[in-house]
């Protein structure tokens, strides 16, 4: 069992948070904590010396801050996957730790509830985020299209995709439904994730967004 575990380096600078963050963790049967470290060099160094699949680092710690930790580790051992933990729920932060290389970015008052569903998150390939900084997302991703950036892939599904080209196009729920032999419902619930995902409001915004995706001609 020991070897389908997890194993965790959890690097904070208080010995406290860590003890806390330890007993959530080793009470998991799929989790272990089997490295512990005070600042983020000595998580760097634990990294590459210690058997570890994942890295859970405070971002607030001296001598190299978590994010630095994360960018040195994920260069140096880009095998092991990387959490960070802040207290701040900040956009800045947040972005910074993507970029470092981090997989997922948790809350610490939060962290009770959330970290176990990220550690496993992470060690799926998924990413883990926040429902702040799913928002965060979603508005530089929607900042970047009205600037004629290149925006990323379609945070869409193919049929979610499909069903804003239809919905641009002027067809009812009712049309849809039959155009992609679903239901009516189905319809309904896929243009409410849809106005979620995209933080939209309504048909127009959707028209508006499926023109700047190339979904339809405008």
């Amino acid at each position: 069992m020991e070897s389908t575990r997890t194993r965790i380096l959890l690097a904070d600078d208080h010995a406290l948070v860590r003890r806390g963050l330890r007993l959530i963790l080793d009470a998991e049967p799929d989790l272990t904590v089997v490295a512990e470290a005070s600042d983020g060099a000595e998580a760097v160094e634990a990294a590459r010396s210690e058997a570890v699949d994942l890295a859970i680092l405070d971002i607030a710690m001296p001598r190299m801050t978590g994010i630095q930790a994360a960018r040195e580790i994920s260069r140096r051992t880009p095998g092991i996957r990387i959490l960070i933990l802040s207290m701040y729920d900040n956009e800045q932060y947040f972005f910074e730790a993507l970029k470092a290389g981090a997989s997922g970015y948790v809350l610490k008052s939060v962290a009770d509830q959330d970290l176990l569903e990220a550690c496993r998150a992470a060690m799926r390939g998924e990413p883990f985020l926040y429902p702040g900084a799913v928002t965060a997302l979603i508005r530089d991703y929607l900042q970047r299209a009205r600037q004629g950036e290149r925006v990323p892939d379609s945070i869409l599904t193919p049929r979610e995709e499909e069903i804003v080209k239809l919905i641009a196009e002027g067809n009812s729920a009712k049309e849809i439904a039959e155009t992609l032999f679903i239901s009516a419902k189905t319809v309904d619930r896929h243009r409410a994730n849809i106005l979620q995902k995209l933080g939209m409001r309504d048909r127009l915004d959707l028209t508006r967004y499926a023109i700047r995706a190339g979904l339809v001609e405008p």
